[in-house]
C-alpha cells in the first residue's frame, strides 16, 4: 500500500473524531454488494484498469507485469493479448498504457512510449489498426488512468485531462537568489478537460476541474547540496470528472458536491447539490489532523526508507510526469549545477533527488467543512451512473462508501466495497470488478452488485 493511499485512511479516521455535522436528508442507507461468483487464480501483479467485452470476458490491464490478459467469464486466463516479448512484437512499451472502451465492443490500447493506440477486437485480439495519439504531449495523461480518470471514447472524439504547461527555469541571480538554482514553478490548481475529434483533430475545451495543489521548492547549502521539499494539503477541496457509458462528460464539483454536465453534443446543463453529511472543522479538528498525517508519515518512513520514492512517483503524476502511480520508472529530478553559478561554466556534477521530502501546509489552509470526496475517487458504470468515494463523516462498517448517483445528479444508492478491496471497474448486467492482495500477488473478483 502507497503512502497516499495510507494517507486516505488516516484522514478519515482523524475526520471520524466529534465534530458538527449539518445532518443531510434522505441519503440512501448504506448497503454491502452481492455475492462473488469468480475469483482469478492466475498471478496478477497490479492491475491498473480492466475492459468488459461481449461473452463474459475481460481485458485486464496488468501494468506493472506490461502485458495485458484476456479472461473469461470464470476468471481464467484466455490469452496474451499484449506483453513486451517478441511474440507480440512487443506491443506493451515500457511505460504505463490504457484500455478504453472504443466503437462498438472494440477497444483501445493507448501506449504513451510509442505514442500510438491500438485497436483490439470485440474478440480480445490485436488488430493491424496503429493510430498515432491526436497531441504527442498529452501521450502520458491519456495512458495514466490512475490520475485524472485516464482517457475516454465518446461520439468520436478522445475526453481526457490536459497536460500541465510549466518549465522549469534557472535562476540568474540578484536579489539575494543564488544564481544556478533551479526555479521550481508555480503549478496550477486547475485543469482543462480537453476533447479531441479522432478525425479532424479539432481540440475544444469542455470544461475545468480543480485539483490538489503541490508547492515544490529547491534550496541550495553553502557545500552547494540541494534539497527539494514539497508542501502538500491532506485534505483539498477538489473536483472529479468522469464520463458515462451514455457519453455525457460529468463534473463533479467537491465545493458543494453537485455536478455540471456536458452532453456529448454539447449541451450543458447543472443538477442540484447531492445530499451530504456536511461536517464543519473546527481549529483543534485541523491541528488534530496536520498532526495525525505527520505522525503517519514518521512511522512510514522508519519502516520502509524506500517509501519516499513512492511518495517522489506519486507527487511526479499529480504534477504530470510519466511513470508516476501506475508503474514505469519513478520520478527523478535531476538538475544542473554550474560550478561557478553560470557564465557558461561547464555542470560540475548531476545531483540526483529520489526522495524529497514531505512538508504539510499550515492547519489554517484547511477547509472549514470537511469535502465530500478525494482526488480520483469517481468511476462510470455500465448503466450511465457515476460511483463516487467518499470520505466517511461519521462512523460506518470498514471498507470504503461509494455514492452511486444518477444521469439526473440524485444519489440512488451507497455501496459498501469491503475492507482491503479496490473497485477497478464494471461488467454488464450489474457486475463489479475488485481487487484484492493475496501475498505477493493480486487477485481480481466478480463480484454481483445485489
Amino acid at each position: 500500500m502507497t503512502f497516499m493511499h495510507t494517507l486516505r485512511f488516516v484522514v478519515a479516521g482523524t475526520l471520524l473524531a466529534p465534530a458538527l455535522t449539518l445532518s443531510a436528508q434522505n441519503r440512501p442507507p448504506i448497503r454491502p454488494l452481492g455475492q462473488v461468483t469468480a475469483t482469478t487464480s492466475d498471478t496478477l501483479t497490479a492491475v491498473s484498469n480492466i475492459r468488459a467485452i461481449p461473452g463474459g470476458r475481460l481485458l485486464v490491464n496488468d501494468a506493472a507485469s506490461r502485458r495485458v490478459l484476456l479472461l473469461d467469464s470464470t476468471m481464467k486466463v484466455l490469452a496474451v493479448v499484449a506483453d513486451s516479448t517478441p511474440s507480440t512484437a512487443n506491443a506493451y512499451g515500457p511505460r504505463s498504457a490504457l484500455l478504453l472502451p472504443f466503437r462498438g465492443d472494440s477497444t483501445l490500447f493507448i501506449d504513451a512510449a510509442s505514442l500510438s493506440m491500438l485497436v483490439i477486437d470485440p474478440n480480445g485480439k490485436l488488430t493491424d489498426r496503429v493510430m498515432s495519439v491526436p497531441r504527442s504531449g498529452d501521450a502520458s495523461m491519456l495512458a495514466l488512468g490512475a490520475i485524472g480518470s485516464g482517457a475516454f471514447y465518446s461520439n468520436g472524439a478522445l475526453v481526457y485531462r490536459g497536460m500541465p504547461n510549466f518549465q522549469m527555469q534557472m535562476r540568474s541571480g540578484g536579489s539575494g537568489a543564488p544564481a544556478g538554482l533551479p526555479a521550481m514553478p508555480q503549478l496550477p490548481d486547475s485543469m482543462p478537460i480537453v476533447r479531441v475529434n479522432l478525425q479532424t483533430r479539432a481540440v475544444d475545451t469542455l470544461g475545468q476541474v480543480k485539483i490538489p495543489r503541490t508547492r515544490p521548492n529547491v534550496q541550495r547549502s553553502d557545500d552547494g547540496r540541494i534539497t527539494v521539499s514539497i508542501e502538500i494539503n491532506p485534505l483539498p477541496v477538489v473536483d472529479e470528472w468522469t464520463v458515462t457509458s451514455t457519453g455525457d462528460v460529468a463534473f463533479i464539483r467537491g465545493s458543494d458536491y453537485h455536478i455540471d454536465w456536458v452532453s456529448s453534443t454539447g449541451e450543458r446543463r447543472s443538477s442540484p447539490k447531492i445530499a451530504f453529511d456536511w461536517k464543519r472543522l473546527s481549529d483543534d479538528d485541523k491541528v488534530k489532523l496536520i498532526d495525525s498525517v505527520r505522525v503517519l508519515r514518521e512511522k512510514m518512513a522508519a519502516a520502509n526508507p524506500g517509501q519516499g520514492q513512492q511518495m517522489a512517483a506519486a507527487v511526479g503524476a499529480a504534477m504530470g510526469a510519466p511513470g508516476g502511480a501506475t508503474g514505469g520508472a519513478p520520478m527523478m529530478i535531476r538538475m544542473e549545477v554550474r560550478g561557478d553559478g553560470g557564465g557558461g561554466a561547464p555542470p560540475t556534477r548531476m545531483p540526483q533527488i529520489q526522495a524529497p521530502q514531505m512538508t504539510y501546509v499550515s492547519p489554517s489552509e484547511l477547509p472549514d467543512y470537511q469535502p465530500p470526496f478525494f482526488a480520483t475517487s469517481a468511476r462510470a458504470d455500465e448503466d450511465g451512473n457515476i460511483w463516487i468515494r467518499t470520505i466517511p463523516t461519521k462512523p460506518q462498517p470498514a471498507g470504503s462508501v461509494y455514492d452511486v448517483i444518477n444521469s439526473k445528479g440524485e444519489a440512488i444508492d451507497r455501496v459498501l466495497v469491503p475492507d482491503g478491496r479496490t473497485l477497478v471497474g464494471f461488467a454488464p448486467g450489474g457486475v463489479v470488478i475488485l481487487s484484492w492482495r493475496d501475498g505477493d500477488v493480486t487477485r481480481l473478483e466478480r463480484v454481483k452488485l445485489r
